[in-house]
């Protein structure tokens, strides 16, 4: 039992939904696609079929129309059981939000609604090998070509990649303009001149593809630009204030599911005639475990609701702050779950040892946990300088 956080009947569906298929169809199917390292089509089908990829999508573009906050719980739920698996939703709605925020209406009519519906998966194409944290380092050029930019480069680390079918990629148009001399692209795949590089082997989230992005003399027509030119760094921005709570769900999710397999295994195994749950020092993990994951959980819906307010200031302290503490939530609430299973926990015979690696990336992707700090950090400074103008 979780708090009450007044959701709507639509939201409560939504997860009943979500949880209805990750018990029923990705449980059973999680170690074998954890193993194999494959992209689980067979799943992403049933989200399409269950209206799930379209959550956060407007109504007017065939979504369900609940905002950040409906993103955010569905991929919760989903994630309670395979963090991996659900990725292929998250990062689609990742590599959606900049045509959302900053797509011209005609990208909107043309992508939106295969995307929705799950005909077609997206994905996000920022990061390069010399350009993690630091975007503006990027070494990947779009040059003005009549009609078209004409795009040379490479992206790495990209989720979906190779498996989905529409791409929002940034590359500098104006490199002597530094920050302002990125765009963003829409490039669908089979674009002559897109091509995918190797796939990378993770620790973690072993059912989701991470692949490499290769773009040589790739021809994009102008009207796949998105936004204006030179303002492609503004829609990176925006989109990480509103994709990094999906991270925060995703990671919630993990700790709630290595959360609940813990309690029950302290119920059931017994030592020293007694079940471990009987132990003070075992329910003082799982007290601290359930406190942090339901204090996580309250700042995660605060900055999902505050993104949806329509309010139109910017969310990024509130938005690093749900990644940054859902996150290190993940990754102590999973670490602690494997010491509660002992020797059995470092075994694939449970599934902590798996939340434990998934739980991992969460603090890595979107921004490090110490990217997300220096966000805090500035805003708070920020903040303070404008009130004591």
């Amino acid at each position: 039992m979780v708090m009450d956080y007044m959701l709507s009947e639509e939201e409560r569906l939504m997860i009943e939904t979500a949880r209805a298929i990750a018990v029923e169809k990705m449980k059973p199917i999680r170690e074998h696609y954890d193993e194999k390292e494959e992209f689980p089509w067979e799943i992403v089908k049933e989200f399409a079929q269950s209206d799930l990829c379209g959550a956060y999508i407007p109504e007017e573009y065939g979504g369900f129309g609940k905002g950040i906050m409906g993103l955010v719980l569905v991929v919760e739920e989903l994630c309670k059981v395979d963090g991996a698996i659900a990725l292929s939703l998250a990062a689609t709605a990742l590599g959606t939000l900049p045509i959302l925020i900053s797509g011209s209406e005609e990208q909107k009519k043309k992508y939106l609604p295969d995307i929705a519906s799950g005909k077609k998966l997206a994905a996000f194409g920022l990061t390069e090998a010399g350009a993690g944290s630091d975007a503006t380092g990027m070494a990947t050029v779009a040059v003005k070509d009549g009609d078209y930019y004409v795009l040379n480069g490479t992206k790495c680390f990209i989720t979906n990649g190779g498996d989905a079918e529409i791409y929002t990629i940034f590359a500098k148009t104006n490199p002597d303009r530094g920050a302002r001399g990125i765009s963003c692209f829409i490039v669908e795949k089979g674009t002559p001149g897109f091509e995918f590089g190797k796939k990378e082997k993770k620790m973690g989230i072993r059912a989701s593809s991470t692949r490499e992005l290769i773009f040589d003399d790739c021809r994009v027509h102008k009207d796949q630009l998105i936004g204006k030119e030179g303002h492609g760094l503004l829609t990176a921005q925006a989109t990480l204030d509103n994709s990094r709570p999906g991270v925060a769900a995703q990671a919630l999710g993990i700790a709630e599911g290595a959360l609940d397999e813990a309690v029950e295994y302290a119920r059931k195994r017994v030592q020293f005639g007694q079940p471990i749950a009987s132990f003070q020092a075992i329910q003082h993990l799982l007290a601290e475990m359930a406190t942090e994951v339901e204090a996580a959980r309250a700042l995660l819906y605060a900055s999902a609701r505050m993104i949806d307010s329509g309010t139109g200031k910017r969310t990024s302290k509130e938005s690093a702050m749900a990644k940054l503490f859902c996150s290190e939530v993940a990754m102590r609430v999973t670490t602690n779950a494997v010491q509660i299973f002992g020797g059995y926990g470092y075994t694939r015979e449970y599934p902590v040892e798996k939340m434990m690696r998934d739980a991992k990336i969460t603090t890595l992707y979107e921004g490090t946990s110490q990217i997300q700090k220096n966000e805090i950090a500035l805003n708070l400074i920020k903040e303070s300088a404008a009130k004591s103008k």
